[in-house]
C-alpha cells in the first residue's frame, strides 16, 4: 500500500527533530535528550514507515524518542520475518541505553508483533498500546503486568469491534480500552483506503489525534499517571482541534494529544 499525503516536512529534520531513516527503522529523535520514555512502532502489513509520521512526529516533538519498525519485505510474510521484526524492536532498545522507560505499539499486524513481543518478555518495557487489531488471539496476556492500553475503530473493516471485543478474556483486566467513533482501519496511517475497510465518518486527522492522544497518555504513564481497568469512547467532538493539520516540523507542539 502506497503512502498517501505525507507532506515532505514530516520527514526532514526540524528544529528539535531529527530525523533517522535507517534500514530497519525509521526515528524521530528530540534535538536535546529529555529523558522522557520511548516509543517503538511497528508498522501494519505492507505499509512503509513514513505512512506513520504524521501520527508520531508530534510525539517527538513533545519530547519523546519515537521509532517506528519497518517490517520485513513490507508484509514479514514468514513467521521468521515476524520474528526479524521483533528483533529489530528489541534492538532499538537495546541500542538506546539512555532511554529507560519504552512504549511498544504497532498497528494491525504491528499490534499484533508488539503483542508476541511482550509475551515472550516484556522486560525492558513499560508499556504495551494496541492499535487496529483482533490480536492477542492465541497468545495470553491476561497476566501481562505492564499498562495495557487497546485502541480500536467502530468502522473499521479489517478488524472489527465484535472480533477485537471477542479476544478480551487474553489481555489484563487492567487494560484501557479505547472505541474511536466513526474511525476505520485505514486511517491509523497515510496509505488511501485499503480494501474491505469500512468508511469512516470522521476526517484521519481527527483519528489520528485521539490514537496520538492515548500514545501520549501511555507514556506519560511510564512517569506514574496512568487510569487502568478503564473504557472510553471517543468522538470527534471530544478532540475539536484534531481537524486541524498535525504539527509540523519545528513548531511546538501545543495541543494535549
Amino acid at each position: 500500500m502506497r503512502t498517501q499525503g505525507v507532506a515532505g516536512a514530516f520527514l526532514q529534520d526540524g528544529k528539535s527533530v531529527r530525523v533517522i531513516d535507517a534500514e530497519d527503522t525509521l526515528g524521530f529523535v528530540p534535538s536535546v535528550s529529555t529523558g522522557r520514555a520511548g516509543l517503538v512502532f511497528l508498522c501494519g502489513s505492507g505499509v512503509s514507515a513514513a505512512a506513520y509520521a504524521p501520527l508520531v512526529r508530534p510525539i517527538a516533538e513533545a519530547g519523546h524518542p519515537v521509532f517506528v519498525v519497518k517490517l520485513p519485505y513490507r508484509f514479514a510474510p514468514l513467521d521468521a520475518h515476524k520474528e526479524q521484526a521483533i528483533a529489530r524492536a528489541r534492538s532499538v532498545i537495546a541500542g538506546h541505553p539512555e532511554t529507560e522507560r519504552w512504549v511498544v505499539s504497532g498497528h494491525s499486524l504491528g499490534a499484533a508483533l508488539a503483542a508476541r513481543m511482550a509475551r515472550a518478555d516484556a522486560r525492558g518495557l513499560s508499556a504495551l498500546v494496541l492499535i487496529g487489531t483482533t490480536h492477542p488471539k492465541r497468545d495470553d496476556l491476561s497476566r501481562l503486568g505492564i499498562p495495557v492500553t487497546k485502541i480500536y475503530a467502530t468502522r473499521d473493516g479489517i478488524a472489527p469491534v465484535e472480533q477485537v471485543r471477542a479476544n478480551r478474556r487474553l489481555l489484563p483486566a487492567h487494560t484501557k480500552w479505547v472505541s474511536i467513533d466513526g474511525g476505520n482501519h485505514s486511517q491509523f496511517g497515510h496509505y488511501g483506503h485499503q480494501l474491505f475497510d469500512g468508511a469512516a465518518t470522521i476526517g484521519r486527522d481527527a483519528q489520528q489525534a485521539i490514537a496520538r492522544f492515548e500514545l501520549r497518555e501511555a507514556l506519560a504513564g511510564c512517569s506514574g499517571m496512568w487510569w487502568p481497568g478503564t473504557e472510553s469512547n471517543r468522538r470527534h467532538a471530544d478532540f475539536q482541534s484534531a481537524a486541524l493539520p498535525a504539527e509540523l516540523p519545528g513548531q511546538a507542539a501545543k495541543r494535549p494529544f
